[in-house]
């Protein structure tokens, strides 16, 4: 049956009426003739496109809320009083899971001690918040890191120990996955890139059975699962049958260096320590793996944060002739921001990063930021962005990273760096990916302010009244109107 929309506004337009059929837009105009349609009055709300996060780790963002928060700790001891507390609260034996922590701007430095006396021999991992960086107590690194007499695991150790962290089931993780898509189709949210940790395409054929999920997904998958991905045949955009169409093979992803926080992003020049960061992948190792993939038809999208690391990817995709993406892009070195464009690399980008973030960039990086998450310049040189947000380093709601790369600014702080925001058009355009045009997917967002207008609070909170994945309510919260 036809679904009639009336009483629409488009944002930077006038009032529409939209028309929905087979999961397609199937009419735009001011007024339409649909007999026999169902008819649902907007009452003048704003319709956009269904938005997209794309990049995003779903299972560790479906787990955050169970876990400990420790993000607001502002030295070591505190996080290990937020472990005492919790341990206390809730005694047990199982590992004590947080997450969160930035440790860059602490005065103290995390050791096991801390923990041990938190927790005694309870097993305590908290995980940073840039997932690069792990702390663990003296019973879990029995656990996870045998022999390891350090207190902070980072990179490849470190993800090493959070991939074994799940301690739910199967069925209680695809219920805690459902509740998260759920929350994200209330902000208006149709589709993610999931870069999950390991092989995730069996993981969501599970989860979208019948193709009645609240979300289409893109797979990715990392090194250790290419041969595997190649050797099915599956492409980059190639649909998984038995999804009803919203699961498809997503890129390769490939960790290139590591994370400002951790001080392990590659740069030119040094930290303050003296250190330049990481390099995970030697150059010709980086452009040997993205060939393995290119040559199947699969895109890659390639970790890059430091200015070096940045240049790196950017090098491979020349040689290459490959399009692709570089997820984060985080500092880029001025004289490589029009390579983006030229090479037809997309930056996925995370601008809530940016606020979570600036006051260790100033640190870290200073006399550099005006190279740091440069949206303006990438915008301005023709290259394509892709908002994300990395959660659950930040939350899944694209009208976070919206307002910030638009205003970039949060809690009423000056805005940081203004010169490197984008238009409130822009930044919607990134955050989505089809048009309300007839023969567009019927992906819709229905919303109570205008997002060309609407300030950065406004942004942030902005009330969503509707979500509709090709044609179907995902969230209906419009009531009688």
């Amino acid at each position: 049956m036809t679904l009639l929309l009336t009483g629409a506004r488009i944002p930077g337009g006038g009032a529409v009426e939209i028309a929905v059929d087979a999961g397609r837009i199937v009419g735009v105009g001011e007024r339409l003739e649909a007999p026999g349609a169902e008819r649902r009055d907007l009452a003048g709300r704003w319709v956009v496109p269904g938005l997209w996060d794309q990049h995003v780790h779903f299972t560790q963002w479906a787990q955050t809320a169970r876990r400990l928060d420790v993000s607001r700790a502002t030295s070591a001891a505190e996080a290990a009083a937020l472990v005492r507390q919790r341990a206390e609260a809730q005694p047990g034996d199982d590992v004590l899971v947080g997450f969160g922590f930035h440790d860059a701007l602490w005065a103290d430095a995390p050791s096991r001690r801390l923990l041990d006396e938190a927790a005694g021999e309870r097993p305590v991992v908290l995980m940073a918040g840039d997932l690069h960086c792990s702390w663990l107590n003296t019973a879990a690194a029995r656990l996870f890191a045998p022999g390891s007499e350090d207190a902070l695991l980072r990179e490849d150790e470190s993800f090493a120990v959070t991939s074994r962290l799940t301690a739910a089931d199967e069925a209680t993780l695809d219920r805690w996955a459902a509740d998260a898509a759920r929350a994200a189709a209330r902000r208006g949210v149709v589709g993610i890139v999931d870069l999950e940790y390991g092989w995730n395409i069996d993981t969501w054929s599970r989860r979208l059975a019948g193709g009645r999920g609240d979300l289409r997904v893109e797979s990715g998958f990392y090194r250790e699962d290419l041969e595997r991905a190649v050797g099915m045949g599956l492409r980059t955009g190639a649909r998984i049958e038995g999804t009803g169409g919203l699961l498809t093979a997503g890129p390769f992803k490939v960790i290139s260096d590591g994370s400002l926080n951790t001080r392990t992003a590659l740069c030119r020049r040094p930290y303050p320590d003296g250190g330049h960061g990481v390099a995970n992948l030697s150059p010709r190792e980086l452009i040997e793996g993205m060939r393995t993939a290119v040559s199947a038809g699969i895109e890659p999208a390639v970790h890059a944060i430091g200015d070096e690391a940045n240049h790196r990817a950017l090098d491979a995709f020349e040689e290459l002739g490959a399009v692709g993406r570089i997820e984060h892009a985080q500092l880029i070195d001025p004289d490589d921001v029009a390579r983006f464009a030229q090479l037809g690399v997309t930056a996925s980008v995370q601008p809530e990063h940016a606020m979570d973030d600036r006051d260790v960039a100033d640190r870290l990086w200073s006399g550099r930021t005006a190279d740091a998450f440069p949206l303006a310049a990438l915008l301005n040189t023709g290259a394509r962005l892709a908002f994300g947000s990395d959660a659950p380093v930040a939350p899944l709601d694209p009208w976070v990273a919206i307002s910030a790369a638009v205003f970039r600014s949060r809690d009423d702080r000056d805005p940081w760096h203004p010169e490197s925001a984008i238009p409130a058009e822009a930044a919607l355009g990134a955050s989505v990916r089809s048009r309300i045009a007839v023969g567009a997917p019927a992906d819709l967002a229905v919303i109570e302010r205008d997002p060309l207008t609407a300030s950065a609070a406004e942004l942030r909170s902005m009330p969503v009244a509707a979500t509709l994945l090709a044609g179907r309510f995902t969230h209906d919260g419009l009531g009688d109107a």
